[in-house]
């Protein structure tokens, strides 16, 4: 058992709200959450936050993470030609070994910025299981088909694999888009989402082009013809969302589906601002992704939740427009609910110890006039004291808890880019 005492807790029963109740994780699952108590059981660790905050982890709820490789590589170059010109060529490039070591590269990076879990939709995902579970980190996949896969059922396949395997790895349905998927393959998978009862996933709406062409192809915008052909008939959302009508939105309201923004990836591609305020007063439910570090280029939540709230006040031109504890609450509790992991949105019993601790005694948490505020308009990654997942902390003050040196990652990653060339 470990024991977090003599600090901030942040909770989301009801809203963001902050106590001084201190935790203990048992295992994998948090067991008290409340006063201190004489009747203290003996602790395998007793951790002494000091003032600092712990907070439910950060869910990455969309990211390709071995694109750790394609950082720095492919950028200035809008999303049409970044593909076809970059990233498709090099990603042909890639075996099991090489998108092991890169999802490892990019587990530390999520570590550090406090990120628990991942939405991540990539190839051999094999050899992405294996990543995560050695580094002792939590990851849903989701499937990307598309016209180019030479073995469609393989997705049916993965589906009842990977939701069975391992406690840290999950599953989903899903397209890479819709401008990449036949009419056949999109009712296919429609019927995979019929015969599980479940939730499909997509990249949507990410540029103005993409949608155009979309209505030119069917009358329709991509919303409305995955829904009518049934792919979100048991829930599930859409990657990016910038070009959606009111139509659209109405849609995302009235079936539940999340709207997952990555607002650092489409201004850096500019493919646009996603209208994460109007999506929010609809009543759709949020979360953020920090999409893959060949389009990002960090893995950084701090600065999504900086830009999601920043971009909404502009585009809005309403400074009150998405307040912080609206994004926070999208950054910990809407990404979990997105990618289906219900028992990783809170800190209480029984829920997931996946948790983080923030150093508030940092030069840019200070004062303490509003921690929450303080959190996503001043945060970084270097208020990230520690990171547990699962029950384990796998990063502490700079120091990485994988099952292998960090400098080794690196070094692997390194080799890899030398071997192509790029």
């Amino acid at each position: 058992m470990i024991r977090f005492y003599n600090g901030k807790t942040l909770r989301f029963d009801g809203g963001a709200r902050l106590t001084d109740e201190e935790v203990w994780t048992d295992g994998g699952r948090i067991v008290y959450v409340g006063a201190p108590r004489e009747d203290r059981p003996a602790f395998e660790r007793e951790i002494d936050l000091g003032g600092d905050l712990l907070l439910p982890g950060f869910k990455n709820a969309h990211a390709h993470t071995a694109m750790t490789f394609l950082r720095s590589l492919a950028d200035d170059m809008p999303l049409d030609r970044w593909l076809s010109e970059e990233v498709w060529p090099n990603e042909a490039k890639l075996d099991a070994e090489a998108v092991y070591d890169l999802t490892r590269l990019g587990d530390l990076e999520y570590l550090s910025s406090g990120i628990t879990a991942s939405f991540d939709m990539y190839i051999h995902n094999e050899a992405v299981a294996q990543a995560n579970i050695d580094c002792g980190f939590r990851s849903v996949f989701c499937s990307a088909l598309n016209d180019f896969d030479k073995d469609v059922e393989n997705i049916e396949r993965e589906y009842l694999r990977f939701n069975s395997l391992h406690p840290l790895i999950g599953y989903r349905l899903g397209i890479h888009g819709e401008y990449t998927t036949c009419l056949e393959r999109l009712e296919y998978l429609a019927g995979l989402a019929e015969k599980y009862e479940a939730p499909c996933f997509t990249h949507l709406c990410e540029t103005k082009a993409e949608t155009e062409g979309c209505i030119g192809r069917y009358g329709l915008t991509p919303p409305q013809v995955l829904d009518r052909l049934g792919f979100f008939r048991y829930g599930g959302g859409g990657f990016h969302c910038i070009w959606m009508n009111g139509d659209d939105i109405e849609l995302f309201a009235r079936r539940g589906l999340y709207a997952v923004t990555c607002p650092a990836s489409n201004l850096k591609l500019a493919s646009g601002v996603a209208p994460v305020e109007k999506l929010r007063r609809a009543g759709v439910p949020l979360a953020i992704g920090t999409d893959g570090a060949g389009s990002n280029n960090a893995l950084d939540m701090f600065r999504e939740m900086y830009l999601v709230s920043a971009l909404q006040k502009v585009t809005e031109g309403d400074a009150a427009a998405c307040p912080a504890d609206a994004v926070l609450e999208m950054a910990c509790v809407g990404g979990a609910r997105a990618m289906g992991l219900d028992d990783c949105t809170d800190i209480a019993p029984g829920m997931c110890a996946d948790l983080v601790v923030l150093d508030l005694r940092r030069p840019n948490m200070q004062p303490e006039n509003n921690i929450i505020k303080n959190v996503v308009y001043a945060g970084s990654k270097e208020n990230v004291r520690l990171t547990m997942v699962d029950g384990v902390v796998r990063y502490e003050r700079g120091e990485f808890f994988v099952g292998e040196s960090a400098e080794r990652i690196y070094e692997k990653a390194r080799a890899f880019v030398r071997k192509i060339g790029a």
